[in-house]
């Protein structure tokens, strides 16, 4: 049937869980534009474009998952904040490496206007780097995923 998903909350793969909550543009632009201080449905609204009845959905299920908490605002109950919760913070490294890999592969030289900075004294961040556990800088084929031991009969 058109439309409909595959519900991958079951799987056995971290990368299939984690898009069954963040797997769509619009769940990530609203994680991203909370990292920008914006915190009320208006905000997000009104920055993204987003149609009410999406961003709706996407709200009530980032909530649901934990990556937002909702607080009544004292001098507007009827538009509450949403506050990104130390599980919806964690999304901080997935957004930087989209980031660095769109800033390397969709622009042209100069074409980016912007860069992500240290907010203490405004120089570029780092690229990210996948390391070893001993810290040995891994590349592109240095890993594999591998099955973890099994605990039964311990």
């Amino acid at each position: 049937m058109k439309g409909r998903k595959t519900n991958l909350e079951g799987a056995d793969c971290g990368i299939a869980r984690s898009l069954q909550i963040v797997g769509d543009w619009w769940t990530l632009l609203i994680v991203r534009d909370a990292f920008r201080g914006h915190q009320r449905f208006g905000e997000f609204q009104k920055n993204l474009g987003l149609a009410k009845n999406i961003l709706s959905a996407r709200l009530k299920k980032l909530v649901q998952e934990g990556i937002f908490t909702i607080e009544a605002h004292t001098n507007s109950p009827s538009s509450p904040r949403y506050i990104l919760t130390p599980k919806g913070e964690k999304l901080y490294t997935l957004l930087v490496a989209l980031w660095q890999w769109g800033e390397e592969n969709c622009f042209e030289p100069g074409e980016l206007e912007t860069e992500m900075v240290d907010t203490i004294d405004g120089a570029p961040i780092e690229r990210l780097q996948v390391k070893a556990a001993d810290g040995r800088l891994l590349g592109p084929r240095d890993f594999r995923l591998a099955s973890r031991p099994s605990s039964v009969g311990a």
